[in-house]
């Protein structure tokens, strides 16, 4: 069975680079019928933080990315790394190295000085004599000195790196805590991955695991090394440029499948298509098709395929993503229409959740001043007599429904021989408090027929109010 993984470090946020990663592993799980795992990779004891750990399981969850097996923690597995290492000391293929900082740092700078690429020596590989006192030792793998290691990579093709380029890792620190190189290795063979997926900023440790999987005798999983994010300015996508936690763009207002079908499409295509939908990028996707150089992360971008989504949801899922929104607005949702009506009437006008929040006020809160602007170009005197009009028209109206509503609007401007825009901008202004807003009378159905009463009389008070000023 394929068996994918994302393993993040719970020392900072839920990244973009990382979502990205984390979808084309779940995609390529889910396409083949395989299982997804999340791993905590927190032996990183000092800087790994529970926080950090909450907001991957919050950005996973929010995301949709459902895992088979998961979350599991490197720090409850320490007893089996060590027992890891035992074997290996079994084997010859470990060894302790006294070697300290300060000898560590004189020795890089001696190679910097002779043109040489700076990589530990091997001063402590065959060691026999008495440890230096005072020194707790690091744990070292014996990497192999000759040969080359191939990696046949889904995504860089393959690339061969010599034995005699790599020096050998740590497997376990002075305090005795395993590392990354060695925890990674142990847990793919014991959870059987099948591929690894991962950004190409690992590719360089990619040779000196594929030595240690063998050394340890699990079979090697398929890698696929993924190119990195840039920022518009072409360095690496960083806070810089705006790139803080995933959980950043469910406040900004994203629906978490428009972000899904904006990472999937950066480093990856089929054919023409920008949008899709889950189900669409689990039939489609394939690592074949991944590009092997950087992709750049562009904002504008995001934002309209957001806007897309928005146009394409159901209302029902709409209305349960824009619900705190409007909440955060100070808006009271029993105390206006069913939030399904709302939505579907504004998802073709927002690029945002954010945005169709702040179109859907009027619809729950009264106001007591109208937007100035508006205000100042359709609430003028000349314009009193049509509402006047409309509000007789609409105090009689005992089905409140938008034909009627429509039919009311149409007959006062054919009375008064005026344009509709001339009848129904006036009308918007009263009703919604601005200029913008969907077709009003649909809008006015949902405001209700006592609030849009109440607000014409108060849209005539105004015009009262200005008339007496001039």
């Amino acid at each position: 069975m394929i068996r994918t993984r994302f393993a993040p470090s719970p020392t900072g946020y839920l990244h973009i680079g990382g979502v990205r990663t984390a979808l084309y592993s779940w995609l390529h799980a889910k396409k083949l019928g395989g299982e997804f795992t999340l791993r905590i990779e927190d032996t990183d004891l000092e800087r790994s933080t529970e926080e950090s750990v909450n907001a991957i399981l919050e950005g996973m969850s929010w995301l949709g990315l459902d895992y088979d097996q998961g979350p599991i923690y490197q720090t409850h597995r320490f007893e089996r790394y060590n027992e890891v290492i035992q074997d290996l000391f079994k084997k010859n293929l470990a060894y302790y190295c006294y070697a300290t900082p300060e000898e560590l740092d004189i020795m890089r700078e001696a190679q910097k000085a002779a043109g040489e690429k700076p990589r530990y020596d091997g001063r402590y590989r065959d060691f026999t004599g008495e440890p230096p006192a005072g020194v707790n030792p690091v744990v070292r793998f014996k990497n192999p000195i000759d040969g080359v290691v191939v990696i046949d990579d889904l995504v860089k093709g393959q690339v061969t790196v010599a034995n005699k380029e790599l020096d050998d890792l740590v497997l376990a620190r002075s305090d005795g805590t395993p590392t990354y190189n060695l925890t990674v290795v142990v847990d793919d063979w014991d959870m059987g991955m099948t591929q690894v997926i991962r950004g190409d900023d690992h590719l360089n440790n990619t040779p000196r695991q594929i030595n240690l999987y063998k050394a340890i005798g699990a079979e090697v999983p398929v890698f696929a090394h993924i190119p990195m994010v840039l920022g518009e300015d072409g360095s690496r996508l960083s806070k810089r440029h705006g790139a803080v936690s995933v959980l950043q763009y469910k406040e900004e207002g994203f629906l978490p499948e428009a972000l899904l079908n904006y990472l999937v499409r950066l480093g990856w295509s089929h054919g023409d298509q920008e949008i899709f939908t889950i189900d669409e990028m689990i039939e489609y996707f394939d690592l074949n098709n991944v590009n092997s150089s950087p992709s750049t992360f562009d904002h504008t971008k995001l934002t309209w395929v957001n806007e897309q989504h928005i146009k394409v949801a159901s209302p029902e899922h709409l209305a349960r993503y824009v619900a705190p929104f409007i909440a955060q607005l100070g808006c009271d949702l029993s105390q206006g229409p069913e939030l399904v009506d709302v939505t579907h009437l504004l998802r073709d006008r927002a690029k945002t959740l954010i945005e169709m929040a702040a179109g859907a006020v009027y619809f729950y809160q009264d106001f007591e001043v109208f937007e100035a602007g508006a205000a100042k170009k359709h609430l003028r005197p000349v314009t009193e007599e049509a509402l006047r009009m409309l509000l007789e028209k609409f105090e009689g109206l005992t089905d409140w429904k938008t034909e009627s509503i429509h039919a009311a609007i149409d007959a006062t401007a054919e009375t008064l021989e005026l344009g509709m825009g001339k009848v129904g901008m006036p009308l918007r202004v009263a009703v919604t408090g601005g200029g913008q807003s969907p077709a009003i009378d649909a809008t006015a159905e949902l405001i209700g027929k006592p609030r849009c009463i109440a607000r014409i009389n108060l849209a005539l008070d105004y015009i009262q109010t200005r008339k007496a000023a001039q």
